[in-house]
């Protein structure tokens, strides 16, 4: 038996008040928040070998805190002061968090407009950012030419952090308030009792449970459909890639952020990390495929090509540099942009934690502090409950619109308002 893949025991299928399908940074993220709020006898169930092994291992781990509304500024600010809090504690575990700041660069008067208006939501809610000119940006980032740029927006709180350090940390903390997690172990059914939800049947056994949360990324459509729910959760493929190490570069350099050309950019140790928002967006069917699959994704050489075209006058040889790595996933999107976090009232005791919009691991924290408030708060603040999956019962909604809206959503991550 390899000693690093922990035995299997007929005890890991005990009882369980919370179940949680999914062991990635928003199923690791809603355990250490319902152990921190005193919910201790939950049970995390990882198909894969080891936590964090699909989707979240892919995230470029970027967490920045500026958005359009109060709202999500705060909730930004939650997940920042999170990992803040959990690297300053030092324990065994930490989420590898690089306070470096970020700097978001106007192309357009139009963005230069924007940039005004975050800023003072910013102000609003406390979050410092500033308005630098060029030559102080330079000072930052000394490798970017700033060719084009109008206007420069710097938070020095933001920051990135490794997904799967940010898990590790999740599951080593829920462990200590006594979470249990158990990996290698498929779902493959929910069994329901008088309408409500009473166990989850595995490839290891059943386990019963009075609440199941579905926090099942590119499967959580799969995992809602086995208590009869059928909700808008569509994957889009996202990806990126990392040069070689670079001459000038460090990974204590700001992350960069290009909204008027769809791409962000941080240092990789010594090498660039690349992403972007593709123009054609890909997404899937969740109904072609089953919750056994995984959807064939491979990375798409024209758009990281397309990637580096772009950068190409800010960071000038970026395209004739090689690639170390390329990551890519299937992050889940949903028509009107929003989390779907809370209680199914179709079906008692279904708990959904999903359709993040590529905010799963950045958003985890504030993910968290949602579910919390959806769950036990006698009055949930409308925000809350607008992420509740009852929304998408009240409306009329077919795949293909709903496949379009999703991509939409992705294509315009950075656009203006968003």
């Amino acid at each position: 038996m390899n000693p690093a893949v922990p035995r299997f025991l007929p005890s890991d299928l005990a009882p369980a008040e919370y179940v949680i399908i999914g062991g990635g940074a928003v199923g690791c993220g809603a355990a250490y928040a319902l152990a921190k709020a005193g919910h201790t006898d939950v049970l995390v169930i990882e198909k894969q070998s080891e936590l964090c092994d699909v989707t979240s291992s892919q995230g470029a781990g970027l967490c920045g805190q500026v958005r359009s509304s109060a709202e999500r500024t705060r909730l930004a600010m939650v997940s920042a002061k999170l990992f803040a809090d959990l690297q300053a504690a030092g324990g065994p575990a930490t989420p590898n968090w690089h306070a470096v700041g970020s700097l978001r660069l106007a192309n357009t008067d139009e963005r230069v407009a924007e940039f005004a208006r975050l800023k003072a939501v910013c102000d609003e809610v406390g979050l410092q950012v500033e308005l630098i000119d060029i030559a102080r940006a330079k000072q930052l980032w000394p490798k970017l030419t700033f060719e084009g740029i109008r206007a420069v927006l710097w938070c020095p709180s933001d920051g990135y952090m490794d997904p799967r350090s940010v898990v590790r940390t999740y599951a080593h903390y829920s462990r200590e308030l006594g979470v249990r997690f158990i990996t290698d172990t498929a779902v493959e059914g929910i069994e329901l009792r008088g309408g409500r939800v009473a166990a989850v049947r595995t490839s290891r056994g059943m386990v019963e449970c009075q609440n199941v949360i579905n926090a099942a990324g590119s499967h959580a459509y799969h995992v809602a459909k086995l208590v009869g729910l059928e909700l808008p959760i569509v994957p889009v493929r996202h990806e990126y890639f990392v040069s070689v190490p670079m001459a000038g570069l460090n990974p204590e350099l700001p992350v960069v952020r290009i909204p008027d050309i769809g791409l962000y950019v941080r240092a990789d140790g010594q090498g660039l990390l690349v992403g972007g928002w593709e123009e054609q967006a890909l997404s899937k069917n969740p109904t072609e495929f089953g919750l056994t699959d995984e959807p064939p994704l491979t990375a798409d050489e024209a758009v990281l090509s397309d990637f580096a075209r772009r950068l190409e006058p800010l960071i000038p040889g970026v395209c004739g540099v090689a690639s170390s790595r390329v990551a890519k996933g299937w992050p889940t999107f949903t028509p009107d942009g929003r989390f779907i976090v809370g209680r199914s009232s179709r079906v008692p005791g279904f708990i959904m934690a999903a359709g993040c919009n590529a905010h799963g691991i950045s958003g985890s924290p504030g993910l968290g502090q949602h579910l919390i408030e959806a769950l036990f708060s006698d009055n949930p603040s409308p925000y809350v409950r607008s992420l509740s999956p009852d929304r998408f019962n009240e409306m009329k909604w077919d795949w293909p619109t709903v496949r379009q809206a999703a991509e939409k959503i992705y294509r315009e991550y950075y656009g203006i308002g968003c």
